[in-house]
């Protein structure tokens, strides 16, 4: 989500933001480093622009608070090196908040402003969401399986009367280490798994493994005209613990 997103939804009067004393640094203009801004009916900003110049996102900060700007106190730094030139106080663009200024508080009375409810709830959201990365991956398994039946034949009978689906397990590891992968198949008593079960995928790469499944023909006649449930278990035994992952599918016996 962008930056500037997050902060027009967060901020309101309260928040401390990086503001410009306009009712201080207005009516701007330059002037000799001696004269006396009262007397020229100009405020403390000389209107140098490098408040604007430092910005690395260009905008104008005299022109109050943008979605553009991203806090990073640039401006700030700049101003006040200007204001000590010319011999006027520092802050004339510094940390506030919008009540601040237009009230005049002080530093002391815009922090005790700052803990109010919603402050507290956006902090347990944002410790919540933090909770659950945390245990998103503490709990992660280290690789995932994707289960893709063969489109071109959902179902056949091959020469001794067993029937055979084909699969394509495609196997995606997530660890920093080459992985040996071991399938099986269960769910439908009777149910073989012909091809070679093992698989060996390199570090965060991803491997594909074509499963050919048979059930016997004895088997298949009370399923004739069926879907069947079934369970492929994936382990990987040379992680310590042995991580298992359980995909479900399903076994079409033809009529």
């Amino acid at each position: 989500m962008p930056y500037a997103r997050i902060q027009s939804a967060l901020t309101d009067m309260d928040s401390m933001v990086i503001a410009y004393d306009a009712e201080r640094g207005e009516s701007r203009g330059s002037r000799a480093r001696n004269a006396d801004p009262k007397a020229l009916g100009l405020g403390d900003c000389i209107d140098c622009t490098l408040c604007v110049q430092v910005c690395p996102t260009g905008i104008d900060i005299r022109n109050g608070l943008q979605n553009e700007c991203i806090a990073c106190a640039a401006c700030i730094d700049v101003c006040d090196e200007v204001m000590e030139k010319m011999n006027y106080p520092k802050g004339l663009i510094r940390y506030s908040s919008g009540r601040g200024m237009a009230d005049k508080l002080t530093p002391g009375q815009m922090v005790k402003r700052v803990w109010r409810p919603r402050v507290w709830f956006y902090s347990a959201l944002l410790l919540l969401a933090g909770a659950i990365f945390v245990v998103g991956l503490s709990t992660r398994k280290g690789f995932a399986v994707d289960v893709i039946r063969d489109r071109g034949t959902m179902a056949r009978e091959i020469g001794n009367g067993d029937i055979e689906n084909i699969y394509r397990l495609k196997i995606m590891n997530a660890t920093e280490i080459s992985q040996t992968y071991t399938a099986s198949v269960q769910g439908l008593p009777g149910l073989t798994l012909v091809t070679d079960p093992v698989l060996s995928v390199p570090a965060t790469g991803i491997g594909s493994l074509t499963v050919r499944l048979t059930l016997a023909a004895e088997a298949a006649q009370a399923q004739r005209g069926t879907v069947s449930p079934i369970m492929f278990r994936v382990e990987a035994k040379t992680l310590d613990p042995i991580v298992v992952v359980e995909e479900k599918s399903t076994f079409v016996v033809p009529r």
